[in-house]
């Protein structure tokens, strides 16, 4: 699966099309799909992506979690993988961001890539950065709650 790290601002073309970070470009590269996923996440106003085995590995995990007919699987299935848009790099490893999402996020002249791990995130470059000073804020206070690495053993 692809881990995705860094933050990285691009400029987004009047065609609403952006260059991937190559780090995340090569992150997929072993994916069977030669792209990106995105999607509009439930309570940030920015894209979310990831490759094609995370959304696989998302939905068996609703599936098996609340089996094929549970209305709480089929509402989650269908505001992320309905709503899901596959984006093929072209040769300068750049995609065509969908205007709705672009809206949606307020992404504009310039997306900021930001990795998050298993997926990352494409926010409007001011948006981003009041995002990340809260998101550093709530950091700082968290973080010390977090179990220890290693399951419990000592720091």
């Amino acid at each position: 699966m692809a881990f995705f790290l860094s933050t990285f601002t691009n400029k987004v073309d009047k065609k609403g099309r952006v260059s991937v970070p190559a780090s995340f470009r090569s992150a997929v590269s072993s994916s069977h799909f030669p792209g990106i996923v995105v999607y509009r996440p439930f309570n940030l106003p920015c894209i979310e992506g990831a490759d094609m085995t995370f959304l696989e590995q998302l939905s068996d995990r609703l599936y098996g979690d609340f089996g094929p007919f549970n209305p709480d699987q089929m509402s989650v299935a269908t505001a992320i993988l309905a709503g899901a848009s596959q984006l093929s790099f072209d040769p300068e490893g750049r995609v065509m961001l969908p205007g709705e999402l672009r809206e949606f996020a307020g992404v504009d002249s310039h997306a900021t890539f930001v990795g998050l791990g298993r997926k990352f995130q494409i926010w409007g470059a001011d948006a981003y950065a009041a995002h990340r000073q809260d998101q550093l804020a709530h950091a700082a206070e968290a973080a010390p709650k977090l179990p220890p690495f290693g399951g419990g053993g000592q720091a």
